[in-house]
């Protein structure tokens, strides 16, 4: 048995940052990590991979269809999938080796196995071969993330009926693919395929897309992906997948009733969210409380119901995203090591990384109406940018929503090519308390797509200049 300050399972974004911050202040630290690389589900199969394949296909897209309008004549461009399959992997293995050298240079002991909390400050871990060793900490931070969840009726083998897993490593262009929810992982990877070539249908039992999302930016961003090809089926609940010697038939009918449809598809992707991984690591034996939902329950410092237990990122509530993980994670280690840790889950970003983006911070203009919230909402369309109209990425808008009597930004949305680089400055802003008057008064570059978030912020008191 070793001796820590610190153990965590799981080196995701949360987990190895956490480690490595804890590190960095002076605790002897160890991570428990059940993958042959760490990096957790993000890096892995998640944020990163997928990410490669939505630049890789975005450049097929453009050379296909925009490079003739820019003057510049490459013929039709060809498709080399493997090579495309390639690219993601070598990135992958790129970010994997790097957390592994972060964490061996900040001297943070690695353990290859499946954890199991045996009680406070006790680990077990299981090696892959069935050896087992325990591990002793002042401290354990459960950083386990997020599994696919799955519907009743759809049995994913990722072959013919895939999660996102699957999806990022077909061995061939579907004809159709058929995914399920509308959500950003769905929309994410239905871009990937829908570039490369594949009809996409997209079937959402909501009677919208980007639930959590600002309605208006949604729609719009619902009806460019109709022109890029993309068939929405909504307020539809899928009853069964079948597979079949050549894909899959899907049956589906509509929420408000009425006749069952079949549809066929080639591929089935089943995206209709992520669920808390937390089964296996010995919680309800010792007593860590978890909600209804399996994630754990945590204070305002991430404690768990047992003394020197700890949770952070998709176990625990919150939005999934990786960058919420990782501010947890940094909080966490610092509130161990006796110092403030805090994370403002008001000015969390979120982004889709189709084209164009979407990319969203602080409340929705729903939200702000549900709490009865006086505000005011100011507009920019990229099409009156001359930098978007130059790239031919005119598509979309940028909204600020600001208080009625303080005039203090509340939320940011963008519908628009590198939306997610943009939403930033916005969240930097509504860090500092900044009023819609402070964005609009910052100089910004000429000619920037970022120019938008400026001109909407003027559209808040009605003097957006260009337009």
């Amino acid at each position: 048995m070793s001796g820590y300050d610190l153990i965590v399972i799981g080196t995701g974004p949360g987990g190895y940052v956490c480690a490595i911050r804890a590190a960095q202040l002076g605790l002897k630290v160890a991570v428990v990590e059940k993958r042959a690389t760490h990096g957790g589900t993000c890096l892995n199969v998640g944020c990163i991979p997928s990410k490669a394949l939505l630049h890789a296909s975005e450049m097929f897209e453009e050379a296909g269809h925009a490079f003739a309008k820019l003057g510049i004549r490459v013929g039709t461009p060809e498709l080399d999938l493997p090579g495309m399959m390639g690219h993601k992997d070598a990135t992958v293995k790129s970010n994997v080796d790097g957390v592994g050298f972060l964490l061996k240079k900040n001297k943070i002991e690695p353990h290859r196995g499946t954890g199991r909390i045996l009680g406070p400050g006790k680990v077990e871990v299981t090696a892959e071969d069935g050896t087992k060793s325990v591990l002793e900490a002042r401290a354990i931070v459960i950083a386990t993330g997020s599994d696919v969840a799955t519907l009743p009726g759809v049995t994913i083998d990722e072959k013919t009926v895939v999660s996102s897993t699957g999806a990022i490593a077909l061995e061939k262009v579907p004809r159709h693919l058929v995914v399920i929810g509308a959500g950003v992982i769905g929309l994410e990877l239905g871009s990937v395929w829908a570039r490369l070539g594949a009809r996409v249908t997209v079937v959402e039992y909501l009677d919208r897309i980007l639930p959590g999302m600002d309605a208006e930016i949604a729609k719009q961003f619902q009806r460019i992906l109709a022109k890029q090809g993309f068939d929405f089926r909504l307020g539809a609940k899928v009853t069964g997948v079948t597979p079949g010697a050549e894909g899959a038939s899907l049956v589906f009918e509509p929420v408000a009733g009425g006749a069952a449809e079949t549809i066929e598809a080639d591929v089935v992707l089943c995206a209709v969210g992520r669920k808390a991984y937390t089964d296996g690591l010995g919680l309800d034996e010792i007593g860590v409380a978890r909600d209804a939902r399996g994630r754990v329950e945590t204070d305002g410092h991430y404690k768990t119901s047992v003394d020197g237990i700890y949770a952070i990122g998709d176990v625990i509530a919150g939005p999934m995203l990786a960058h919420k993980a990782e501010d947890e994670g940094m909080a966490l280690a610092e509130l161990l090591a006796g110092k403030a840790g805090h994370v403002n889950y008001d000015v969390i970003p979120g982004v889709v990384y189709t084209m164009p983006e979407v990319a969203s911070v602080g409340k929705t203009e729903e939200e702000l109406k549900a709490a009865g919230v006086a505000y005011n909402v100011g507009k920019f369309p990229f099409s009156a940018n001359g930098r978007a109209r130059a790239a031919l990425k005119s598509d979309g808008l940028v909204k600020v929503l600001a208080d009625a009597q303080t005039d203090r930004v509340l939320g940011v949305h963008i519908l628009g090519a590198g939306a997610g680089e943009m939403i930033h400055e916005a969240a930097v802003l509504m860090e500092f308390g900044g009023s819609s008057e402070d964005l609009a008064r910052t100089c910004h570059a000429h000619p920037t797509m970022s120019e938008a978030v400026k001109e909407a912020a003027l559209a808040v008191d009605k003097r957006a200049i260009h337009m």
